[in-house]
């Protein structure tokens, strides 16, 4: 496609392009609005982007994001230590967090396990974990990893490594959504509503 604008305009709007949820048609449409609104969304957003990459890192304990380390929650004496959430990604923690039924602690692995993609245990941060876990304070660890082949064999991969530490491992019940009707549900999420069913 030709360029239909100057190399710093296409070169923000490739940019754009290469985050998560933005195609070529979408990233135009965000530079366009940027350049439009200099002053009310170009130039804040550029002064958070320059902030945000001075200020944020990574938690050395369980691998979030926070302008601290340890992190907020990691450094919160009010949450309960013994409960270790393990999630995929920094995203994961944040969809729990809006949620607020957890006050527990976490531990981002940074990834899944995937052949396909090259990932292996060593490129995920499960040394760090079975580390956390062998330190005596984790009574329960809670896979909370997606329901894809990645996320499954990851967290039979982890149940497995955790085994000799004699500590519970439990995973997130997964089925019929709040609110959800039986006739828009996948196979898959109707079996496995069923075979996680509980008294009522």
């Amino acid at each position: 496609m030709a360029a239909t604008a100057g190399p710093e305009i296409e070169r923000l709007i490739a940019l754009l392009g290469k985050l998560p949820g933005l195609g070529p048609r979408s990233a135009r449409r965000a530079a366009l609005a940027l350049l439009k609104r200099r002053e009310q969304l170009l130039d804040p957003l550029t002064d958070a982007m320059v902030d945000a990459r001075a200020k944020v890192r990574t938690c050395t304990t369980c691998g979030s994001l926070d302008t601290a380390d340890p992190c907020a929650i990691c450094a919160d004496a009010a949450r309960d230590g013994g409960l270790l959430c393990v999630v995929e990604e920094v995203g994961s923690v944040w969809a729990l967090e809006r949620a607020s039924a957890f006050r527990g602690r976490y531990h981002v692995l940074g990834g899944l396990l995937s052949a396909l993609d090259g990932m292996g245990p060593d490129k995920l941060r499960v040394a760090e974990l079975l580390n956390r876990v062998s330190q005596g304070e984790v009574r329960e660890v809670i896979l909370a990893l997606p329901a894809t082949v990645d996320g499954q064999t990851t967290a039979h991969y982890l149940a497995e490594r955790l085994v000799p530490s004699q500590v519970p491992v439990t995973m997130l019940a997964r089925g019929v959504p709040v609110g959800g009707d039986l006739d828009w549900l996948d196979d898959g999420t109707i079996a496995q509503a069923l075979r996680a069913r509980r008294p009522a």
